[in-house]
């Protein structure tokens, strides 16, 4: 399997900053209006394409066993609003969902609200964003991106008539919101660098609409929703350290939107409305968030009372309101429990999960008054599973376990949870899953994956897709590593800013630990993250890259250093509170010390996949393609590099369950041959 690589040509430009000149051979990368850049990403394709071709029948038969496992035609639990019934159906053939309805029972006749296939036809990249009826259920909001940039129109459907009416919103974001009127909405747009920073009101059919609120903080973006009680809209500002809330009556929707509590630096929180109180869950004085309530009357700080206080070992990560119970979700050493509590914030019980190792969230709530709550549990064996769980009695109604076709029997693999040390003593939480009679004797291949960033916790949930590398005598890992919030808001802390290489340290304890205790070994270990966790795979690539035999670096951050200078780019000054801002010297010095791009070394490095997305504006295309060309003109040796964009798409690759399924056959099939397992 050999292929002459592209030789990226270098155009040398230099920089200045602290006394610290620095040679970037490749940025002329990031100028994609180059013909000369987007004639080097073909050639780069076509050399991935080259190298991967005898690997053809082996990608075919992978996908065959995916889509293989996949119940194509099939139906999501209804979801229960007023006197409709909300569900989303799929069909044998059809890449994308079908949106449904019906009224009254679910024996009436079906409505297609949305068409997403109808919708996506002759587009090279096709996703929905926002998708909100009115409380009227008479029309439908909904917005969608063709290019994969993250800029949404949005469109408005009669539902009766079954038209579009004229109103026509570009260069919007994810949320939306209808007011009580059934007339108004709510709606955020972006500014030059991709970020949500004004709120505007719309009027059906006006040709202009109102400017409600915009955030001049390029720290802060900006999401608009509204109380499950459906009394208030609620406009959430927010930086990786600091919150602020906005409120309005929903049947007030020409109002203006009230602030909660004003903003303080460090001070996160959030609001639910019940009764006549909010609900406020914050990290003031609680460095793991504690619940207070206000009365609607005067939410001010000096009329807080706490309902439930802060605790070392529990984090509260959200709660929800319905009328006569508050659900509390919490995260206890890494597991995630639900606390279900009466209408005063009192305790009553925990919803007990049967497994030691689980991931479980709250889904398809829709109405206030019920005391029934919807969640999905799932774990590393257990396919998702959607229950219905009575708050009164704690009984739990089955709704849905999602088939795995081909006769998967999940007691043939088995899941567990283990500690890695790292140099300073930490415990590191490691979840594993194999089929059953895997053993530890080091012949066996492992897939390491960590992400690490934001505060992200990454919950150990069932894949159909893994299968395929299960049934091949993979074990696959998740390093839980400090920069999540697996084990509470000190294990963020302790991997961001100034202690961002703890990170990186964890996952190399990760690693050696599953090779000492012959989980696998050196040459039968690969790695796997993307987006920040690219970043991570990037630099411990750098700093031990003896240890793996493969690495698949999907959409990777491994610029930072050069991003975090450019506050044009998306994302840079609101994330500066995550990685440190690199115009001061203490930051500068301490991202260039780990920065993957920076660090690249003539040293040898393990067989690697990398992709990339042109349209991606959150880690632009241009990284991951300076990081492969300085890796081609620097490393020393003759392991396989692969730099794979999608020319069509963004940060989630190409649209569509079938061309998703490709993007997983492909990835795996690289790393079964660069593994020899093929």
């Amino acid at each position: 399997m050999s292929a002459a690589p592209p030789v990226a040509k270098i155009v040398t430009k230099e920089s200045t900053l602290h006394g610290d000149t620095r040679i970037d051979n490749y940025h002329w990368l990031r100028d994609r209006t180059n013909p000369d850049v987007i004639a080097y990403l073909e050639a780069e394709n076509q050399h991935t394409e080259q190298v991967m071709a005898p690997l053809k029948p082996l990608q075919e038969t992978l996908y065959k066993e995916i889509l293989g496992r996949i119940q194509e035609t099939d139906l999501s639990v209804p979801t229960k609003r007023d006197d409709y019934f909300y569900y989303t159906r799929t069909e044998e053939g059809k890449a994308y969902a079908i949106y449904c309805r019906k009224h009254g029972s679910l024996d009436a006749p079906e409505e297609i609200l949305l068409d997403a296939n109808a919708l996506a036809a002759g587009e090279k990249y096709f996703r929905l964003g926002n998708f909100s009826v009115s409380p009227d259920h008479r029309l439908l909001a909904y917005s969608a991106d063709v290019e994969g940039d993250e800029a949404y129109t949005i469109f408005v459907k009669d539902l009766a008539a079954g038209e579009l009416l004229a109103d026509r919103i570009p260069n919007t974001y994810y949320t939306l919101e209808w007011a009580n009127d059934n007339h108004t909405f709510f709606y955020t747009v972006l500014d030059l660098a991709r970020r949500p920073y004004r709120v505007f009101r719309h009027q059906l059919g006006a040709r202009s609409d109102e400017l409600v609120y915009q955030e001049d903080d390029a720290r802060f973006a900006l999401g608009i929703g509204k109380t499950r009680s459906r009394r208030f809209l609620v406009l959430h500002l927010s930086s990786p350290l600091t919150s602020e809330v906005r409120y309005l009556d929903a049947h007030d929707p020409l109002g203006w939107f009230q602030v909660l509590l004003p903003r303080r630096q460090d001070v996160e929180y959030d609001a639910t409305h019940h009764g006549d109180f909010f609900y406020i869950r914050t990290n003031e004085a609680a460095k793991n968030f504690r619940l207070m309530r206000t009365p609607l009357a005067n939410p001010s700080r000096d009329n807080w009372e706490e309902v439930v206080p802060a605790r070392a070992d529990v984090t509260i990560e959200g709660v929800d309101s319905f009328e006569e119970y508050l659900v509390v979700y919490e995260r206890e050493r890494g597991l995630e429990k639900i606390a279900i509590r009466d209408g005063h914030g009192a305790f009553s019980h925990y919803v007990e999960f049967p497994e030691p190792v689980y991931s479980v969230g709250a889904s398809g709530n829709a109405e206030y008054r019920t005391r029934t709550l919807r969640f999905v549990y799932t774990s590393l064996v257990t396919p998702a599973s959607v229950f219905d769980y009575d708050m009164q009695t704690r009984q739990r109604e089955l709704k849905k376990q999602y088939e795995v076709k081909g006769g998967y029997d999940a007691s043939q693999y088995q899941s567990e949870r283990i500690f890695a040390a790292a140099p300073d003593g930490v415990q590191v939480p490691v979840s594993l899953v194999y089929r059953r009679g895997f053993e530890k004797n080091g012949q066996s291949p492992l897939l390491l994956y960590a992400y690490g960033s934001y505060g992200h916790s990454i919950d150990p949930g069932f894949s159909s897709d893994r299968l395929s590398l299960l049934d091949r005598g993979f074990a696959f890992a998740i390093a839980h590593v400090r920069g999540g919030a697996e084990l509470g808001e000190e294990w963020h802390d302790h991997g961001k800013l100034l202690s961002k290489k703890n990170t990186f340290i964890d996952l190399i304890a990760c690693a050696e630990h599953l090779l000492l205790n012959r989980y696998t070994s050196a040459g039968r270990l690969a790695i796997l993250g993307g987006s920040a966790g690219g970043l991570l795979v990037g630099a411990v690539l750098n700093m031990r890259p003896d240890l793996f035999r493969a690495a698949v670096a999907k959409v990777p951050y491994v610029d930072n250093l050069n991003t975090g200078l450019d506050p044009t780019l998306p994302l840079t000054v609101a994330e500066y509170e995550e990685w440190g801002n690199p115009e001061n010297q203490q930051f500068y010095d301490y991202i260039k010390s780990y920065s993957p791009y920076e660090n690249v070394a003539a040293r040898e490095y393990p067989a690697m996949l990398v992709t990339a997305g042109l349209s991606d504006p959150r880690v632009s295309y241009w990284e991951p393609a300076k990081w492969v060309a300085k890796l081609r003109a620097m490393k020393q040796d003759s392991n396989v590099l692969l730099l794979k964009t999608n020319m069509g798409s963004g940060h989630f690759g190409p649209s569509g369950r079938y061309e998703h399924i490709k993007e997983v056959a492909f990835d795996y099939a690289f790393l079964l041959w660069a593994l020899g397992r093929t």
